[in-house]
């Protein structure tokens, strides 16, 4: 394998490599956790040079944050560490809402600094947008966070173009988190634009459409019991199979390129722009380096054209969260 690219975070942050990796669903809504597994699985990342891990303190909750700061104990300084606040769980995993208050974002630093063992924070996302804060406020207690030394760079997740606006007026933006795959292009109406025009990073996560793209899931039941999959609308009834008929659709040109599915869905994502840096998730330690190769794909012109051919933007069938979870995006 060749060595992995780097990109640059946003005009003003960090090089990180070309693709990163999130570590939600080693901890929660994707099945049973394996915590030796995943910490061997973090370990293999940083040595295929892997340098940028996502996390968050509501994955678990709390204990996904726990994990990355025992995997990378001894290679902190390997690692660009990005983890996000905002959405508030109980100890028990009971939802209670959305914070984005100056006090409640200080706090939740110095947690997420306990919990993962470290001084400084790479990257500090805001999880969601709080509807009841001003975001002036949210970033600003941020900004406070940079000049305390804490976080080195703020960013924003799933935030629509008028607040990043208004957030990058207060203090610059990093990077911008959203859903972006085959799947998944809304963000391709203004926010990319937006972005490139404030010189912010974007950081798609679920680049293989919530593990869809793979090719690996085949019916509903081979979703574990507690897999918050089951609930989204892609992965049910009608839509369910729409969605695998589009996969076997995208099998049949990876197959000509002689690719995987995965890595033809994460070349296409890479393929959008070199301030793009997408996020994949996986426990399994088997797919990191099939997921690296996808750095090496080079599409062309034809490429995406049959690409896009196959996948036009709004082509997956079923909205990308159910109704509580559309709710909580910001518009």
């Amino acid at each position: 394998m060749t060595q992995l690219q780097k990109r640059q975070l946003g005009s003003n942050g960090p090089s990180v490599s070309a693709i990163g990796l999130g570590c939600m669903g080693m901890s929660d809504f994707y099945g049973p956790a394996d915590d030796e597994r995943s910490i061997q699985t973090i370990h293999k990342t940083l040595d295929l040079g892997i340098n940028f891990l996502d996390t968050a303190d509501v994955y678990g909750p709390f204990t996904n944050e726990r994990l990355v700061g025992r995997a990378i104990r001894d290679r902190r300084d390997d690692v660009i560490l990005a983890t996000k606040f905002g959405n508030v769980r109980g100890e028990d995993g009971s939802w209670l809402g959305i914070n984005g208050r100056p006090d409640y974002v200080r706090k939740a630093c110095d947690a997420s600094l306990q919990r993962l063992g470290v001084d400084t924070i790479d990257v500090y996302y805001q999880h969601r947008v709080d509807p009841e804060t001003p975001i002036e406020d949210t970033v600003g207690a941020m900004a406070e966070l940079v000049k305390a030394g804490k976080v080195r760079h703020i960013g924003l997740s799933e935030a629509s173009s008028k607040t990043i606006r208004r957030a990058a007026a207060v203090h610059r933006i990093t990077a911008l988190q959203s859903e972006y795959s085959l799947f998944s292009r809304d963000v391709e109406d203004d926010i990319l634009a937006t972005c490139r025009e404030l010189g912010i990073g974007f950081v798609p996560y679920s680049p293989l459409g919530r593990g869809f793209l793979t090719g690996e899931i085949k019916r509903f039941e081979d979703l574990a019991e507690d897999d918050f999959r089951r609930h989204s609308p892609r992965f049910q009834g009608a839509n369910f199979d729409k969605n695998l008929k589009l996969v076997d659709r995208i099998g049949e040109l990876a197959a000509e390129k002689d690719v995987t599915k995965s890595q033809l869905a994460l070349a296409w994502v890479l393929a959008q722009g070199d301030d793009i840096v997408p996020i994949f998730g996986t426990k399994r330690r088997k797919y990191l380096a099939e997921n690296l190769r996808a750095a090496e794909i080079v599409l062309g012109k034809a490429d995406l054209a049959r690409i896009e051919a196959v996948a036009p933007k709004g082509v997956a069938a079923g909205e990308r969260y159910p109704e509580i979870g559309r709710a909580l995006l910001d518009r």
